[in-house]
């Protein structure tokens, strides 16, 4: 089962808010996810974002991949030591 960390949009229209999760490549975006990995909310000043970082390096040492936008974030927060 290949597994990516990305995006999970949540929040009212209009107004994101984004979980960082571990899921199947095959699983709809904000369908089934196998565990929350931190959040990203780009609407507050500086934007907000919370990472667990040993879980994060845990999946990535597992074989996940992730994506261009959680990859970049990753590097801005500096927990990108396997991102890359």
């Amino acid at each position: 089962m290949p597994v990516k960390i990305r995006l999970a949009r949540h929040g009212a229209k209009k107004r994101p808010f984004y979980r960082i999760v571990a899921a199947d490549i095959e699983a709809p975006r904000d369908g089934k996810f196998l565990e929350i990995l931190g959040t990203y909310d780009p609407l507050k000043d500086p934007v907000a974002v919370t990472l667990q970082t040993d879980r994060i390096q845990y999946w990535m040492g597992q074989g996940a991949i992730p994506t261009d936008t959680v990859r970049s974030i990753l590097k801005k927060e500096g927990a990108s030591s396997g991102a890359e």
